[in-house]
């Protein structure tokens, strides 16, 4: 009973991050000294507010801010802001 629960618990978490590999097709800008400060506040301070820095759209911002809930986000936010991407998460997909 308790693997049966485990499995199904590791399922669902693993399940969560399958939008993050949906492909959102954004298009990436260029590595710069602010989008690598923006990286850096993404993964350790907040999701979020490393769009806001390279100057993204507020619907971007409020995504990945509300997805930093669930903590896996961190890192792609973190690489969402260190590649300066542009578009991508309201087409349909996040």
């Amino acid at each position: 009973m308790k693997k049966l629960v485990v499995l199904s618990i590791l399922a669902g978490m693993l399940s969560t991050a399958a939008p993050v590999f949906a492909g959102t097709h954004g298009t990436d800008g260029e590595i710069t000294g602010r989008s690598v400060g923006a990286a850096a506040l993404s993964l350790i301070v907040w999701p979020g507010i490393g769009q806001a820095v390279n100057g993204e759209d507020k619907e971007k911002n409020i995504t990945h801010a509300l997805l930093g809930l669930t903590g896996i986000f961190r890192f792609w936010s973190c690489y969402d802001a260190l590649m300066d991407r542009h578009g991508g998460v309201w087409e349909n997909r996040i």
